[in-house]
């Protein structure tokens, strides 16, 4: 999401979600991921299915209940080894969107709201762009007008929750 550019420079993942509850204000839930892709271990700079799996398994334990998950395509999220992760989760049940409909997905308008907040700022180092990033999304969950926004944005129905 967020890279420091050059091939061997570290680089900032961010996976998030945006999470609705009847009767509740809309969160969003979020986690960083520093990486640097090893020339020797070939890992993934960004999230694996596993630290996806951290993240839904926070937002079960945060929400106290099923989760209906709207995912994009990204190949983590549809990978053979995130299947047998999601079906280990009984609370959890997930739909896919269609290929090419980011529209759909109400944590696109988060990325690009954190990305238009970061445009103009100097980031010297890996650590203080991860300041940057978790300071910009902890604003933004305390902006519940703000969250309905993004959800809004998809036309997805949401009305019963907010």
């Amino acid at each position: 999401m967020v890279r420091v550019t050059a091939s061997n420079a570290p680089r900032l993942s961010v996976a998030a979600l945006v999470a609705v509850k009847p009767g509740q204000r809309p969160r969003l839930l979020y986690r960083t991921h520093r990486g640097r892709r090893g020339a020797r271990t070939g890992r993934r700079k960004g999230f694996t299915e596993a630290a996806y799996a951290v993240l839904l398994d926070a937002a079960h334990q945060q929400l106290g209940g099923p989760i209906v998950l709207v995912w994009d395509n990204l190949n983590t999220h549809v990978s053979a080894a995130m299947a047998a992760l999601v079906t280990a989760r009984p609370w959890l049940t997930v739909f896919q969107l269609p290929p090419y409909a980011h529209e759909l997905n109400p944590v696109e308008p988060v990325w690009a709201h954190l990305k238009r907040s970061l445009a103009n700022l100097t980031k010297h180092s890996i650590a203080e762009l991860t300041v940057l990033v978790k300071t910009r999304l902890k604003r933004m969950q305390y902006r519940p007008g703000l969250l309905v926004g993004f959800l809004a944005s998809t036309g997805l129905e949401f009305g019963s929750f907010l």
